[in-house]
């Protein structure tokens, strides 16, 4: 009987692809090259103001070679070069670091986001797209962003009748605190003031960054009482308890003006006549707010101005 020589192979599935640390990079988020994307695949990639360096960013508060941030195909490191003004990661203030995904990097008042893995560029186009409603710099919703959420907003409230109200903040006395402690120092309370009121207000209110110090916030079903309330907890939260920038504790305070969709639906009636115009003006309402908010500078700062 002939001897079998029959082979067996056995496939084994091949093991899923890792991916390399080369995989990765940044975005800008805030500053003037926003949404432009640096590859890290390279060993070094230095950061600062010369024309020489990899990435240059052409401010006076970043050093020539501010850091460098090292990709060995294993860990991505970032370094800093004893820049005057320091490397941030997530807000805190570093040496030497290695960064995960998502992290954000501040050098000046540039901020980037870190992106690795597999799937970066995926990431970089949501990263792109979250940009078009979101301020780089406080993370909360932008300008843009903001009146499109309104309008659709008044419109609904209109249609079934439904209270809304409307506040504008700034922060008083913003210049000085600029002037004084640097816009690093500036851009630090921005952030952070931010980040608290989004504690304070509800998940369904619409928050956002008008421009400058400038914030606008949205209350659906609130009514004008329970807005000036929400206003009063907004200042005093801001005004107890003061922001600390390098060990230095800087006292903030807001302005504040609201207005509700009565009010709004009052100055819309036509000639007196007592018939509404319900044609949705987002900056009509907003300029009601705008001018209680300049009444509350005009008269001392640190309040909330109603009516």
């Amino acid at each position: 009987m002939a001897k079998d020589n029959t082979v067996i192979t056995v496939i084994r599935p091949m093991p899923p692809k890792t991916s390399s640390s080369r995989d990765a990079c940044l975005v800008v988020i805030n500053g003037v090259d926003l949404g432009k994307k640096y590859n890290l695949a390279q060993d070094s990639t230095i950061i600062g103001r010369s024309s020489k360096v990899d990435i240059q960013i052409d401010e006076e508060s970043i050093s020539r070679n501010h850091a460098v941030i090292e990709n060995d195909g294993e860990a991505i490191v970032i370094r800093d070069l004893k820049s005057t003004n320091g490397t941030y990661v997530n807000d805190r203030p570093i040496d030497e670091r290695s960064l995960r995904d998502g992290d954000q990097v501040k050098i000046g008042r540039t901020i980037f986001k870190f992106l690795s893995g597999s799937n970066v560029e995926a990431s970089y186009h949501d990263e792109i797209y979250r940009l078009t409603t979101t301020d780089g710099l406080t993370q909360v919703y932008n300008k843009r962003y903001f009146l499109q959420e309104m309008e659709r907003e008044m419109s609904r409230c209109l249609r079934y009748q439904r209270d809304l109200s409307l506040v504008m903040l700034d922060i008083d006395h913003f210049k000085p605190v600029n002037d004084t402690y640097g816009h690093l120092a500036g851009d630090h309370i921005l952030k952070q003031c931010a980040q608290r009121i989004v504690r304070t207000i509800r998940r369904d209110d619409i928050f956002a960054r008008y421009g400058g110090e400038e914030f606008i916030l949205l209350l659906p079903e609130v009514g004008k009482t329970q807005g000036i309330r929400t206003a009063e907890k907004i200042r005093t939260t801001i005004e107890n308890e003061p922001f600390v920038f390098d060990g230095v504790e800087i006292g903030i305070t807001l302005s504040l003006g609201v207005a509700d969709l009565q009010e709004y639906l009052a100055r819309s009636s036509q000639n007196g006549s007592g018939q509404v115009n319900h044609e949705v003006n987002a900056f009509a309402f907003i300029k009601l707010a705008d001018d209680r908010l300049y009444r509350a500078k005009e008269s001392g700062r640190n309040r909330v101005v109603g009516d």
